[in-house]
């Protein structure tokens, strides 16, 4: 600041002198030792309304206090104007009612300059640092600095000021400068949006740029996140889940300006099913005699990729250790994890039958086999129908080789040997073979002889279906005989059959004998042929032969 100092007048060094509107001046060299002088004491004043306009200003830039002005006012106020006058002539006015004023001497115009030049001294600033002594050019000559700087020049970090002065001056850190703070992207403004520059060469507040972060990100169950730089704006972090588990939402995401986290929230969800793994494919050959085949395996076991646990384990088909049948069987096992995921295996299992080939029945004749009839191990037994003899193999083995065990059965008339000595040996040829009707009568004419005749001749079909045997024994001895069909008995093989099987002579009689030469029935009367029927089919192996017979179809008109 200028350091020049101004006395009431003009500068310092000059004589006070009258001015052009006929005021005066106080030379420092002589005393005040004139009217005209000591009341004047200095320049020219300016008017009222000027000088109230500088205090304005001056009150707007630097408060005041309420003395400070006053002293100011006193000053400054303008003086009324003596009357002309010269030295040595008396004082007159042309008013008898005047007082001439007091004669001011030198020492009470000093006394009036120091007390001026003292209130320049206390219309100092309070809190500025500044003094009127020093630069009393404040107030006069204000407006030709307006436009010095004044406080420090304003730097934000990550941050710019848009500042106007007062007078848009080339200075953008005058007094009552006006600066709008602004944070580059990605920063907040910690402080005021607006600073002011103040009389105490301060800016009205303090402002920071601070890096703006976005809320902490939550760890997903399961897995995690890594990021680039922390949680500060622009930062990165790329989610990730532990094996067996799946991202869901976005894998990467940002701090925004906005202070929030781009995109979904992300989380880890168990979607991957878990694993089992089942044994190869299963194959066996069935046991002999048999259709089916034991099989047995390790049961599988499943694994979660995740956690590890299994909730549930579902079979679908047969447990090991179980009789498969010949075929492929499917088994499959599913494991469900506690997600709900599931994952399957399967396998095969393939039984089979060793097989023979089918063997038929022969002629006039029947098969029974066990199994399937062809298989591995499978044994059939032939047989042949009522007055047929079996020839070959009675049974036969299905062998592993594939072929059939024995010959190959047939059915032959069945030869009765007549010539036998004794009862006992005829009956021998019809065990197990045949069943027998035999019909005793004293004489041919006998006529419940001559009625059973004639109803079993229709029924003939019948019997051969059960497999009876007729022989008749007609006559008494010695006069007797006996016949099987159409070949002759000896007589004494005919008396021996009746005294065996103690049948009368005399009168008429009929015997039923099973295959195991029994004698199950006995009629003094002749029967019917339903009633043989219903006799017959309650023995023990009609009820085989009537299932065979309707296997084979054999059926009676």
């Amino acid at each position: 600041m200028l350091n020049r100092r101004y006395p009431l007048g003009e500068r310092a060094g000059s004589k006070l002198r009258v001015s052009s509107e006929g005021n005066y001046g106080v030379s420092p060299q002589s005393p005040c030792n004139t009217i005209q002088g000591c009341w004047e004491g200095g320049t020219k004043r300016e008017d009222s309304s000027a000088l109230r306009r500088r205090e304005e200003d001056a009150r707007e830039e630097f408060p005041q206090s309420a003395p400070q002005l006053a002293w100011r006012r006193a000053l400054s106020l303008p003086r009324p104007t003596a009357p002309a006058f010269h030295s040595g002539e008396p004082w007159s006015s042309g008013d008898p009612t005047f007082q001439p004023p007091r004669i001011m001497t030198g020492t009470s115009v000093c006394l009036a300059v120091l007390l001026a030049v003292g209130s320049r001294f206390s219309l100092a600033y309070q809190g500025s640092g500044y003094s009127p002594i020093d630069d009393d050019e404040d107030v006069y000559a204000r407006n030709r600095y307006k436009d010095i700087p004044w406080c420090s020049p304003i730097k934000v970090k990550y941050g710019y000021a848009n500042c106007r002065s007062p007078q848009e001056g080339y200075y953008r850190n005058v007094l009552g400068t006006t600066c709008d703070i602004h944070c580059q992207k990605g920063y907040g403004l910690n402080g005021p949006e607006h600073l002011i520059c103040q009389s105490n060469k301060r800016w009205s507040g303090k402002v920071l740029c601070k890096q703006k972060r976005c809320p902490t990100l939550s760890m997903p169950p399961n897995g995690g996140f890594k990021c680039v730089d922390g949680a500060y704006f622009n930062s990165r972090c790329e989610y990730y889940c532990s094996p067996g588990y799946q991202l869901k939402g976005d894998r990467v995401v940002q701090c925004m300006d906005n202070k929030a986290w781009s995109g979904r929230p992300a989380s880890c969800v168990d979607m991957e099913p878990p694993r089992i793994q089942c044994p190869s494919v299963k194959e066996k050959i069935a046991e002999p005699n048999k259709l089916t085949s034991r099989v047995f395996w390790d049961t599988p076991e499943g694994r979660d990729t995740a956690d590890g646990i299994l909730t549930d384990v579902i079979l679908k088909g047969l447990p090991p250790g179980s009789y498969f049948s010949e075929g492929n069987h499917k088994i499959q096992y599913t494991v469900y994890d506690r997600a709900g995921n599931k994952g399957a295996c399967k396998f095969l299992v393939k039984v089979r039958v060793r097989r023979c080939g089918k063997s038929n029945a022969p002629d006039n004749g029947y098969i029974k086999c066990s199994g399937d009839g062809d298989n591995y191990g499978a044994t059939c037994d032939f047989s042949c129908i009522g007055g047929y003899e079996l020839q070959g193999s009675p049974a036969r083995v299905c062998q592993y080789n594939l072929g059939w065990s024995g010959t190959e059965p047939t059915c032959t008339p069945m030869n009765i040997n007549i010539g036998v000595r004794t009862a006992a040996a005829l009956l021998d040829q019809f065990y197990e073979k045949r069943r027998l009707l035999i019909i005793s009568t004293p004489t041919a004419s006998n006529y419940f002889y001559r009625m059973q005749l004639g109803i079993l001749q229709p029924a003939q079909c019948g019997l051969d279906l059960r497999h009876v045997t007729v022989i008749e024994l007609v006559g008494v001895y010695p006069a007797q005989l006996g016949r099987i069909g159409l070949r002759l008995m000896p007589p004494a093989l005919a008396v021996q059959l009746r005294l065996l099987l103690r049948i009368p002579h005399y009168n008429f009689y009929m015997v039923v004998v099973d295959k195991h030469g029994v004698d199950k029935e006995r009629y003094p009367f002749p029967a019917t042929p339903a009633e043989l029927y219903a006799l017959i089919d309650t023995f023990p192996l009609r009820k085989e032969e009537m299932k065979l017979q309707a296997e084979i179809g054999r059926s009676c008109p």
